[in-house]
């Protein structure tokens, strides 16, 4: 196997001043975690970069197939490696430049010379690569500034090394860097994509959902919890806290008017997280609210909602349109999940005319005839909690026998 190591560069993580190693070590183990079933990767960090180095072509898959979605990571390359004999490295770069030969390229050999004893320089090594792989390419062209393709080549105490894919990855910095908040996972389009863009700015997850049965169906849970299953792939696990919701929703659809019960549902909604937040030392609650996308997200709205807790409120989406919102779901994987068309707790009891522009002060009078104070105590109490990614139980080889 010719693969030797793969580099990763950090991109923003680079910016980063004295606490910058902080950063790096939470990518690390990030990294780890992400790839726990490969057991324990040998990973050597560097100020500017990082390097893990490979086992075998199975763990190489794997790594090549993951790393992209882990924050923190700008790019990354696979590394060659060969016996510091030019030769060799002749070989090896040509084996690295088949990877490009099906289509017109420009290309450039980039040199570095750690090892000072070795005989030819940097330029000498350059030109040697370079005019060995040309004439072997009819698709391939020089260009010293910005070429298509780098091959760069590395002259280390223990062997060359060499490589020419740079993989792009998510950008973004590592999942906790930026402590934790709690995310309302609805179920529709819009939650899992503001709980994916707050991922990429290092915020840690935990997630909380509204559950209200016999009125929402266990299909409808059942998409939320594959929903944040689906959110652990960018490199760190979540906890799903889903409340029993039923009391609540009922009461307000009882004693609340219709056009201002959203209101109401989404201030109680905010209660209840905000308790849970507290208890699981979270920051912040995230939401997938966009302006004016619906009645109880207008600015009006919104600043009734927000009155019942002082805890900073993430929106991430609230400058998005709906199509913006679709791509990014669509990029992320999380779509074609959302439109299952099972109910949620948003969906029932919907007044036919809401108000978009909720008077506070109407709201809280209209809830003040209710003790919902008790009914939140109970749900907060009663939730069930899940954590993903699951674990694959291992198969009962005695289940057929019973």
């Amino acid at each position: 196997m010719i693969w030797k190591e793969i580099l990763i560069r950090y991109g923003e993580l680079s910016t980063k001043g004295r606490n910058k190693m902080d950063f790096i070590r939470r990518l690390r183990e990030n990294i780890r975690h992400a790839f726990a079933d490969l057991g324990h990767l040998h990973i050597r960090t560097e100020r500017d970069r990082m390097f893990i180095a490979i086992q075998d072509e199975a763990q190489m898959d794997v790594l090549l197939n993951g790393l992209p979605k882990i924050f923190g990571i700008q790019s990354f390359s696979p590394v060659a490696a060969c016996n510091k004999d030019m030769e060799a490295m002749k070989s090896l770069a040509i084996t690295i430049m088949d990877t490009f030969k099906s289509e017109k390229l420009t290309f450039k050999v980039e040199v570095k010379r750690t090892d000072k004893t070795f005989p030819l320089d940097s330029h000498a090594i350059q030109r040697e690569i370079g005019g060995y792989v040309l004439p072997q390419y009819q698709n391939l062209s020089v260009k010293v500034k910005k070429p298509d393709v780098e091959l760069r080549v590395e002259v280390r105490h223990d062997a060359t090394y060499m490589m020419a894919q740079v993989i792009a990855g998510a950008g973004g910095m590592p999942v906790g860097s930026n402590g934790k908040s709690l995310l309302m996972l609805s179920g529709g389009i819009d939650s899992p994509v503001a709980g994916y863009l707050m991922m990429k700015r290092g915020v840690r997850l935990e997630a909380i959902h509204f559950f209200s049965p016999p009125y929402t169906s266990q299909n409808s849970l059942e998409k939320v919890k594959v929903l944040a299953n689906e959110l652990t792939k960018f490199g760190a696990s979540i906890r799903l806290h889903v409340i029993p919701f039923t009391e609540v929703q009922v009461l307000i659809k009882e004693k609340v008017p219709s056009n201002v019960s959203m209101t109401t549902t989404r201030r109680m909604m905010l209660k209840i997280a905000d308790k849970v937040r507290e208890e699981i030392g979270a920051l912040a609650i995230v939401t997938g609210e966009s302006l004016g996308q619906v009645a109880s997200q207008t600015l009006e709205s919104l600043t009734a909602i927000n009155a019942v807790t002082s805890t900073p409120i993430l929106r991430p989406l609230i400058s998005n349109d709906k199509l913006e919102i679709i791509d990014i779901a669509q990029k992320i994987g999380t779509y074609e999940t959302s439109i299952q068309p099972f109910e949620d707790c948003c969906t029932i009891f919907t007044p036919a005319s809401p108000k978009t522009k909720p008077k506070l002060e109407k709201v809280e009078h209209y809830e003040s005839f209710s003790d919902f104070d008790e009914l939140i105590e109970r749900a907060v109490k009663n939730r069930e909690v899940y954590i993903f990614p699951k674990k694959e139980q291992p198969a009962d080889k005695f289940a057929d026998l019973l």
